[in-house]
């Protein structure tokens, strides 16, 4: 089966969390790849999402160490809502 990723930046203007990562993670642009794999398809190209990953620290930060950590969608879409919401 093909598969590709594909990698974006998203911006958090507060301190968030997720679950699966340890502690408030620091306001920032971090970058999350979504590994897709192709559905086969005669009439037309179709891609399933099957993992994301968010990767630490935020791009700004000076670190000797980075990870790559496997996240839910759902979980970095609502982090996302809950930061770009009016206080």
């Amino acid at each position: 089966m093909t598969s590709r990723t594909t990698q974006t930046v998203v911006r958090f203007s507060s301190p968030f969390r997720l679950p699966g990562l340890d502690g408030a993670q620091p306001a920032g642009e971090y970058r999350v790849d979504y590994d897709e794999e192709l559905i086969d398809s005669v009439s037309m190209l179709a891609w399933r999402r099957v993992g994301v990953f968010i990767h630490l620290p935020a791009i700004a930060a000076q670190s000797s160490t980075q990870q790559m950590v496997p996240i839910h969608q759902s979980d970095l879409e609502s982090a996302l809502e809950k930061d770009h919401k009016p206080s």
